[in-house]
């Protein structure tokens, strides 16, 4: 895999270089409540546009329909890259259209400009090869250069991710290559003690990486909305909390298994629990009790861990030598059920360990509970992709990249 430090040292002046960036940051309305992942792609597309290099950035945001939808705009995202850049960034009103051809056109060296949401189009994310591969023609004509740095988007097979690296000289980012560098850490020659903490709502997101973790890591630490699920395995009453019924089956096969093989399962020995799911908007006390994990009332639901498994969580980070985590222990946007999430990444942060924080809900919690992003040892910007890598599977956007 070829990358920007190659591409660099050929130079760039002058040329038209393709940025896949992730750029698919939350918006309320038109206001970004988490700017990361514009953060990430800032080595890169600084280095680009420094060199003298026409850069184009490219994205998605959100779930269009293969058809433009202004509340998916990428209106804002390309504003607040040109405020953290502290330079003027055009912004294409189509993607591959005239307005994206004309803007491409009147980039001098050294400029910028994003393209709006590659999936506006509906050959972005098509099933079908030539379909995309037609997108990927059209995206192709508006670059000299590809750059891949959208980690976010590596396990998607998409015409921007996947195919358009086909049609240009390819190199990976410097997103990419850091985020692969670090996946690779925590697949080959990992420092053990290796603790991977689950969290997030629905064990079947997790089941694959589960399957793999069970014959590498040395301790899993399960929460969040998932843990109920294998506490139901394991017999105990649940109350109203949200459960797979059809994965039951499989999670009591993997308690099996690890008991197996010598691997640590922790579940919550208790849960802080509430009468129904918070009001995220309003945050208005969500009357919250702690209770035994084995003796939920039949009339609560399981919100986050109780204080004693945070202390429990705590102690088996305590002395890992490398430490995954994905996914929140609770509802971490409520203050009354935040504990928990915040418990684990202190933890992380108290370890000597090296951590790393998957992607997705963790990442965002990290930020939006107040802790450092830098003294982690890797934040990654792509929680499935991140994921994926972890379950073994073969992730189209970096195959793309490889020569």
């Amino acid at each position: 895999m070829k990358t920007i430090d190659e591409l660099l040292s050929e130079g760039v002046a002058g040329k038209r270089v393709f940025v896949r960036a992730d750029l698919n940051v939350p918006l309320d309305g038109t206001r970004i409540t988490d700017d990361g992942r514009i953060r990430a792609v800032l080595p890169t597309v600084k280095a680009l546009a420094e060199a003298g290099a026409r850069v184009v950035v490219a994205s998605h945001l959100g779930r269009p329909k293969g058809a433009p939808d202004p509340a998916f705009s990428l209106a804002p995202a390309a504003a607040r890259l040109g405020e953290l850049l502290g330079t003027g960034v055009a912004f294409a009103t189509d993607t591959v259209g005239e307005s994206a051809r004309a803007t491409v056109a009147g980039l001098a060296d050294g400029q910028i400009a994003v393209v709006e949401n590659l999936r506006f189009n509906a050959g972005e994310t098509s099933k079908d090869d030539a379909e995309r591969g037609a997108f990927a023609d059209q995206l192709a004509a508006l670059a000299d250069v590809y750059v891949g740095d959208g980690f976010g988007a590596v396990h998607r097979k998409h015409a921007s991710v996947f195919d358009l690296p086909a049609r240009l000289p390819h190199y990976a980012g410097y997103l990419i290559a850091t985020e692969v560098g670090v996946l690779k850490k925590l697949t080959e020659d990992v420092k053990r003690p290796y603790a991977v903490v689950l969290g997030g709502a629905k064990v079947s997101d997790k089941l694959a990486v589960i399957d793999q973790l069970l014959g590498k890591a040395d301790r899993l630490l399960i929460g969040g909305g998932m843990v109920f699920t294998f506490l139901k395995a394991k017999g105990h009453e649940i109350g109203t909390s949200l459960v797979q019924e059809d994965q039951l089956p499989a999670v009591r096969e993997y308690i099996e298994r690890a008991e197996k093989n010598g691997v640590e399962l922790v579940l919550p020995v208790d849960v802080v629990v509430a009468p129904e799911f918070p009001d995220l908007k309003t945050k208005a006390p969500g009357r919250p009790s702690t209770v035994a994990a084995d003796a939920m009332p039949s009339g609560q639901m399981g919100l986050d861990i109780g204080p004693e498994s945070r202390t429990l969580y705590a102690s088996k980070i305590a002395d890992a030598a490398t430490v995954f985590w994905n996914g929140p222990m609770g509802v971490f946007e409520h203050p009354d059920f935040a504990e928990g999430t915040k418990a684990v990444a202190q933890a992380l942060l108290d370890s000597k360990a090296f951590t790393v924080v998957g992607g997705g809900d963790s990442a965002a919690a990290v930020r939006i509970l107040g802790f450092d992003e830098n003294a982690f040892g890797h934040i990654s910007t792509g929680g499935g992709a991140s994921l994926e890598y972890l379950e073994g599977k073969t992730l189209p956007g970096l195959a793309a990249l490889e020569d």
